[in-house]
């Protein structure tokens, strides 16, 4: 499901874009070479350190756009300071929400760029393995990263003795097929291991103690693509962009009532609405944002002057998740969406904890009752207690985020609860066999 990038506003730099339609993926390495592909590489192996490059990542203040913003310096850090024979990298593009193409679209549009990023990790922490982790169904993506793994091999960018330099970076693409929780970055480890998706205890974290038990950095697509563009222009240049506590820019994906959905490259610190408008605006009347993917958050209109950074999103109830901004008018019923969302999140669970595994299948079947117009007394109080408790207790980031859509939703949709508990109507007339608002049982 690919995207079609949008041009966004007059004055938004690309990064992470910025060779996308610069060549055809599918011309070959001298194409892409001929836009810039791969020269980043060959300056960093002939005239760097490994620790310089982690040092302009550092000052670039890159951070992970997987959705927890870690700095990016940091992780490589950690990986490179291990007293290991062997580290590893993955480049984990698989895109486990099944409604974005951020990531897809980028490993379409410019698969040299990702692994020339991820070839630069390696050299950074001293990995001689590196994988590329991909949807199995995603078939343009298997056929332009395998072409272009290839031919960096064939014409000796990377492989045996990259670039004569006696440095060795053997790279693999690995085809997956998983679940949602298949993007937090121990169950991808587990997965690339050929074992069952599921989470481990963190700490260690994956820099120490990551595929086979050997130290290993987890970045997405995203942030290996940045690293490139950083060693071209300079950390100075990226910090300049975007907000202050999370520079450079982040693709995001807007979509639902909007009229020209697609794929936007924006600075953070970007508002909300400034997003919105970069893709036509809202087809009518806006009701709310669902910010981050199924694990989300709610935001209603009058909040969309929110800037779109990790630490703003957070605060407001929502998160950077997997990068989608999904636009929702008045058509919509906020609680049947946001139990919709639940029950996802509920049947994505791995079962590993017992707080994802029926914490979120408890929570399904409150939003299912408010909806159904079978209400209990104590449920409100139930669905805040019961949300806190998954959140607090669960083992990874699926069943911290899970409760967002349900919790965000009470939080600024008060009143439409109210109506689906307290009067059994619902107002978007979505409902069933709720009454619509002002109208006959």
């Amino acid at each position: 499901m690919t995207q079609r990038i949008l041009a966004g506003r007059k004055g938004w730099p690309r990064v992470v874009l910025a060779r996308a339609g610069a060549y055809d993926p599918d011309a070959g390495l001298a194409a892409a070479e001929n836009a810039g592909a791969w020269s980043a590489w060959r300056k960093a192996v002939a005239d760097l350190a490994p620790e310089t490059v982690i040092r302009f990542v550092g000052e670039a203040g890159l951070r992970g756009r997987g959705g927890a913003g870690y700095p990016a310096a940091d992780k490589w850090r950690t990986c490179r300071a291990q007293p290991a024979a062997r580290r590893h990298v993955v480049a984990n593009g698989y895109g486990a929400d099944p409604g974005a193409a951020t990531d897809r679209t980028l490993l379409e549009q410019d698969p040299h760029g990702v692994l020339e990023g991820l070839a630069l990790a390696a050299f950074a922490v001293g990995a001689t393995r590196a994988y590329v982790a991909v949807r199995a169904d995603a078939t343009v993506v298997v056929r332009r990263l395998a072409a272009a793994i290839r031919e960096a091999e064939e014409a000796g960018l990377i492989g045996s003795d990259a670039l004569g330099a006696g440095f060795d970076l053997h790279v693999e693409l690995r085809e997956l097929q998983g679940a949602f929780v298949l993007g937090e970055e121990t169950v991808l480890l587990r997965a690339l291991e050929g074992k069952r998706g599921m989470p481990d205890q963190r700490p260690p974290y994956p820099a120490v103690k990551g595929l086979w038990g050997e130290p290993t950095v987890v970045n997405n697509v995203q942030t290996l693509a940045a690293v490139p563009w950083i060693l071209a222009n300079g950390p100075a240049a990226h910090r300049a962009i975007g907000a202050a506590d999370s520079p450079g820019t982040a693709l995001v994906q807007v979509s639902g009532a909007v009229k020209m959905p697609g794929v936007l490259e924006v600075p953070m610190g970007t508002p909300l609405k400034q997003i919105v408008a970069a893709a036509g605006g809202a087809t009518g009347e806006l009701k709310a944002v669902l910010v981050g993917g199924p694990s989300g958050g709610f935001l209603p209109a009058e909040r969309l002057d929110l800037p779109y950074s990790h630490a703003a999103l957070a605060g407001a109830g929502a998160i950077v998740g997997s990068g989608t901004v999904l636009v929702v008018d008045g058509s919509a019923c906020i609680v049947e969406l946001a139990t919709l969302l639940e029950r996802f999140m509920s049947d994505e669970s791995c079962g590993k904890c017992i707080p994802c595994r029926i914490g979120t299948r408890r929570l399904t079947e409150i939003g299912e009752r408010f909806i159904g117009g079978r209400p209990r007394p104590n449920d409100v109080q139930l669905l805040g207690d019961l949300a806190a408790d998954v959140r607090d207790g669960s083992l990874c980031g699926h069943g911290i985020t899970a409760p967002n859509p349900l919790v965000s939703g009470m939080r600024y949709f008060a009143a439409e609860f109210e109506d689906h508990i307290l009067r059994s109507t619902c107002p978007a007339g979505v409902c069933t066999p709720l009454r619509v608002a002002g109208g006959t049982a």
